[in-house]
């Protein structure tokens, strides 16, 4: 069945009967709390009431809601003097406890502090731990900006082992979480981007997600860490799905295995901070402008594509029309020194050739991905970089039309493999026509780092989990 999906559809709210949410005078907030999709003037806030306190899990094995109220203080001092408030929101069953609020009317490049408001009712209160989080720059400032970008934060692999044959994560740090977050943390970086697989419906295999409580138990295990609450309690997030995070892998939206597509895309609006509570039509792929001199595009994978069986060719698509339209309007328009697309899956590589997921694939979407880098050339756009999660592996490959391309790899040493070289037989570049300027010496969790001064120059650190760079590059602009 060929199901395909407008950017203008409207999707199915998540409405479940679960019981899974406990009424009672303790109230906590486990997953600690997000602020996701800033911009210069504002910011999404966002926190889940929990019937336990974490970060341990109960006896199955999940973080249960709780009902309650909510809202947010925040101030541009520490101290919250002068502090606003959002109002008052319920924290719901239907809802998975969540409560989000969008912040307006903030002033460009600068630091805030928030904390939550909590409690089963309002007349009994709690205040959580300050946070924080910096709005973007003006289009004009110059000012030094820095984000992290990561992928691939496979928690069964981390917990259990990839496989019999493999060790799990040491236990120290399975109680505190992923070790790169401990590592990007020390970096300060403004923002962070999750470009997919922030968790894996489909792992363990034996036990895939398939149900509203199995797939909401992913997004409670995971951010429930103790290192990812403190992590993403000081940065600001973007946030992308790629095909775990959506519905299992490399799924497109034919078939009738569970999660459906519906569900798979109004179950990521709902547990990440990408848009207000109750906007199911806006789409997801969106471009935000960071510094005068860069200007960051997020694109959507999963929701308008073409079926991966396909036979490629100029009706198969993974952006779908209106997506692609955009995509080549708003790069005509910007007028940034730097542009760099965020696609959750590879538009170089090389990757392995028995793939049919994505727009290096032989078989694949191969002929939208070379007709777009066709269109950057005859346009004339300058400045544009890929950058792209899903493969397992740190690369930085060009492609011979000029595009480069840098690979984060996995979040996770558990989840890491040591990729495909230009020239492999069993690659999607027999010929050898990509020229890769690095791929990692051995497999290794780490993150991509990025930042940009007041005088156009960027650089750019592939990282392995311990926050070691193991390769960079510096690009000057005039």
């Amino acid at each position: 069945m060929n199901m395909q999906f407008s950017s203008r559809v409207v999707l199915c709210a998540i409405v479940t009967f679960w019981t899974g949410v406990v009424h009672s005078a303790e109230v906590y907030h486990a997953q600690g709390e997000f602020s996701g999709e800033p911009t210069a003037t504002s910011i999404l806030l966002q926190s889940r009431l929990t019937a336990i306190p974490g970060p341990n899990l109960d006896e199955d094995g999940d973080v249960p809601g709780a009902s309650g109220v909510a809202r947010f203080e925040y101030s541009e001092s520490r101290d919250f003097q002068n502090s606003r408030f959002t109002d008052w929101m319920k924290a719901v069953p239907e809802y998975d406890s969540i409560v989000r609020a969008r912040l307006d009317g903030l002033e460009p490049g600068t630091r805030y502090f928030y904390r939550l408001i909590y409690g089963p009712e309002e007349s009994a209160p709690q205040t959580g731990p300050t946070r924080e989080f910096k709005t973007l720059l003006s289009k004009e400032m110059r000012k030094p900006v820095s984000f992290i970008m990561g992928s691939c934060q496979n928690y069964a692999f981390f917990m259990y082992g990839k496989n019999q044959n493999s060790e799990p994560a040491p236990e120290a740090d399975r109680k505190l979480g992923y070790p790169a977050y401990a590592a990007m943390l020390e970096r300060k970086p403004d923002f962070f981007i999750g470009t997919g697989d922030i968790v894996y419906y489909d792992h363990p295999a034996a036990t895939a997600a398939k149900t509203l409580p199995e797939l909401r138990k992913k997004w409670h295990e995971q951010f429930r860490l103790p290192r990812l609450v403190d992590f993403f309690g000081e940065t600001p997030a973007y946030w992308l799905k790629d095909d775990h995070d959506y519905r299992f892998n490399d799924s497109d939206l034919g078939g009738d295995r569970k999660p459906d597509p519906p569900t798979g895309i109004a179950m990521f609006r709902e547990q990440m901070p990408i848009l207000p509570f109750g906007d199911l039509t806006t789409p997801t792929y969106r471009t935000h402008r960071i510094h005068a001199d860069l200007q960051i595009w997020f694109l959507e994978g999963r929701d308008y594509r073409s079926p991966n069986r396909m036979e490629d060719g100029p009706e198969k698509s993974i952006w779908g029309d209106e997506q692609k339209a955009w995509l080549k309007r708003t790069l005509k328009e910007s007028d940034a020194t730097w542009k760099i697309l965020v696609s959750p899956t590879p538009m170089v590589g090389p990757d392995s050739k028995n793939k049919k997921d994505n727009h290096t694939n032989l078989g694949g979407f191969r002929h939208e991905g070379t007709e777009f880098f066709e269109w950057v050339r005859d346009e004339r756009i300058a400045g544009l970089m890929t950058f792209c999660g899903d493969r397992h592996w740190q690369y930085h490959s060009v492609h011979p039309l000029g595009i480069e391309e840098f690979s984060c790899g996995a979040l996770n040493d558990e989840n890491a493999i040591s990729g495909v070289r230009p020239g492999a037989k069993n690659s999607t570049d027999p010929e050898g026509l990509i020229d890769q300027k690095f791929l990692y010496p051995k497999p290794s969790g780490g993150f991509l780092h990025v930042r940009i001064g007041s005088d156009r120059h960027l650089r750019i650190d592939l990282c392995n989990d311990e926050g070691e760079s193991l390769y960079h590059v510096e690009k000057t602009s005039s």
